[in-house]
């Protein structure tokens, strides 16, 4: 129908013609042939020789995680000639010359040998080999430089930083499953580190078994990229700690209104739900002396092991390995300092040896002038994702004892708690409530008394003694006590 004069003019089709469209259409779909879609070209169907010219252009890293991909990947990843690449360029052997072309890259060795000669992974292996090494030994410089006034390593953070190195925890149930515990929040101390992992996710106490402690780091790092969690990680164990029956077994060192706190030894606290089964966090207290070595040097099956000290004997000195001691001892709440102290010209004569141990008094509780003031409340800071605490009467102890040459000769970080003694104080300068404290390993003893003021509300260490065990001396120094 025209619509008038310039304007388009529509026409309705007739009912015969549309018909005969539609039929002609319907047959047009039986009677033309099926288009064939176009093959998809899959990475995985490509050739061999074509894949490792990609894989060619790849870094070690990328290298190692496209070796995961599956077996054949694998396999190729693993040429000799790309890693050799890899080596030469970044490693500049002597007996190894490269000639760079516009679209090949040739390596002109002695021979062919450092190819055809040897097995599949060779040059991967001597590459991760020779950069986890060097990479150790940039690591290992930085132990090097120590506090003087603590005598331990003072560049913690700067080689945490060169090595990209973290802490996880891995959580173990009874059926051989794994739950990794990563992102922990870091507390520096002048002679520990603490470490606080939580979350809302975690298995039952009941279903685990064994919980690990490890220091990771990357196994290439770079420092001119953040360290990824997805790309491959050396781990170096540093403790492991069994889980079966852990309130029965465990110290409990203390509680609030929501959650009771167990240690494990070494350095170790679990938070526990109060009313519940589960944990709200764990917390580990690492001590600076050999912590670096402990988090990169070990694997992830066997720790890593100090060298023994190797003992200068003395033989004029009757009383060698009995004086001269030096101690650093921190007292902490994870974020609230409560005593920072140094001491020196610690002895003990032979005569005050007993029962296996080495008395060294720190603090007498007959000389008030070294009587040692507490700066606020003792306790233990907690918090997860909604949560916050603190733990009264308690508190982690850093102790550091050094030889008369300065080296560290008994460290620890543990937490302690305090109990209150049934006896009162006996000087005439405090009258308050007396608590104690004690710690002991396998190394020896530490014995403090506090007394609690009422009036200040303080708390005054009153005497601080410690026991080391005589066999400790004796393989220290070389000694026969």
């Amino acid at each position: 129908m025209a619509t008038g004069r310039g304007r388009l003019r529509t026409f309705a089709a007739r009912p015969r013609e549309c018909s005969e469209t539609v039929n002609a259409g319907i047959k047009s779909l039986y009677l033309t042939p099926p288009v064939k879609p176009k093959p998809s070209v899959r990475i995985e169907s490509m050739p061999s020789e074509m894949l490792l010219k990609i894989f060619s252009y790849l870094d070690a890293v990328s290298l190692l995680a496209v070796g995961c991909v599956n077996k054949r990947f694998h396999e190729l990843a693993n040429d000799n000639g790309i890693w050799l690449k890899l080596y030469s360029s970044s490693l500049h052997p002597k007996r190894t010359i490269w000639k760079m072309k516009s679209k090949q890259t040739e390596t002109v060795s002695l021979g062919c040998a450092a190819l055809h000669d040897k097995g599949p992974g060779y040059w991967k292996k001597e590459y991760i080999f020779k950069k986890t090494s060097a990479f150790k030994t940039r690591v290992m410089r930085l132990v090097k430089f120590l506090d003087p006034y603590t005598g331990l390593p003072c560049k913690n953070k700067e080689a945490m930083k060169v090595s990209g190195l973290s802490w996880i925890i891995v959580l173990k149930d009874k059926n051989g499953k794994e739950h990794v515990v990563e992102k922990p929040n870091l507390s520096f101390k002048d002679t520990s580190l603490t470490v606080l992992w939580h979350g809302t996710d975690w298995p039952c106490l009941d279903m685990l078994s064994t919980l690990k402690l490890f220091g990771v780091t990357p196994l290439l790092p770079d420092q001119s990229i953040p360290p990824n969690s997805n790309g491959p990680r050396r781990f170096s164990l540093i403790a492991e700690y069994h889980l079966a029956n852990l309130t029965e077994n465990s110290v409990v060192v203390g509680a609030d209104e929501l959650v009771q706190l167990f240690s494990l030894s070494p350095g170790l606290l679990v938070g526990m739900w109060k009313g519940k089964n589960e944990i709200a966090f764990v917390m580990a207290n690492l001590h600076y002396n050999h912590l670096l070595e402990r988090s990169i040097l070990g694997s992830a099956t066997v720790q890593y092991s100090p060298p023994p000290n190797r003992p200068l004997l003395d033989d004029i000195d009757s009383e060698y390995g009995l004086h001269d001691y030096r101690l650093h001892l921190d007292l902490h709440g994870r974020n609230c300092m409560y005593l920072c102290g140094s001491f020196k010209c610690l002895f003990c004569r032979k005569r005050d040896i007993e029962n296996g141990y080495v008395r060294l008094v720190v603090v007498n509780l007959k000389d008030n002038r070294k009587h040692l003031p507490i700066i606020g409340t003792l306790g233990i800071c907690w918090e997860t994702d909604v949560f916050k605490g603190n733990v009264k009467d308690c508190f982690v102890m850093d102790l550091t004892l050094l030889d008369e040459t300065g080296m560290p000769f008994w460290c620890f970080s543990d937490p302690v708690r305090m109990e209150l003694s049934t006896r009162s104080s006996g000087l005439y300068d405090y009258m308050g409530h007396v608590y104690t404290a004690d710690y002991a390993d396998s190394e020896g003893k530490v014995c403090v008394e506090f007394v609690w003021l009422e009036e200040t509300k303080e708390y005054i260490i009153v005497s601080l003694v410690l026991y080391v065990s005589t066999k400790k001396v004796n393989s220290w120094y070389g000694t026969n006590y």
